[in-house]
């Protein structure tokens, strides 16, 4: 009998087709851009994607100090962190962490939109950040890709 078979392929670390992508952040929402990324850093904009293993892309951002958020949110909206002391809950604003670096914004925010588990802390580490419009990744070959044209 000549039937198609459904069984469902698993993709493993060895099997998983892991390219090179650029994402220029100029002009871009950072919320909606970092939900893209993130999905792209999971891999689930692939047909073989598995929740459980690294799948997804290595991304590189750049124009990263180009990111713009709606709003008046880059002062009103505050990240609350607790250092383990008494009185130690400290709060800041993304304007804050944009002063330290664009690097640090984005990677807190994308960071957000991963798993909370050892697979999320290993996706972060494909994700690569520039300010500027150039990069050193340039012997990976990455092709750039419009972020606008994903769902």
């Amino acid at each position: 009998m000549d039937t198609l078979s459904y069984k469902t392929v698993s993709t493993n670390k060895a099997t998983a087709q892991k390219e090179w992508v650029v994402v220029d952040a100029e002009g871009q929402i950072l919320g909606r851009m970092c939900t893209k990324v993130a999905k792209l850093l999971r891999g689930k904009y692939k047909p073989s994607f598995t929740p459980n293993v690294d799948c997804g892309d290595n991304v590189i951002i750049i124009n990263a100090s180009k990111v713009q958020m709606s709003g008046n949110k880059m002062n009103n909206y505050t990240y609350i962190r607790y250092t383990g002391y008494p009185g130690g809950q400290r709060e800041f604003t993304p304007a804050d962490l944009m002063a330290k670096g664009a690097e640090h914004l984005i990677k807190k925010v994308v960071k957000g939109m991963l798993p909370k588990n050892r697979l999320g802390s290993k996706l972060i580490t494909n994700l690569y950040v520039f300010e500027g419009a150039e990069h050193n990744m340039q012997a990976q070959q990455p092709k750039q890709i419009d972020i606008n044209i994903l769902k």
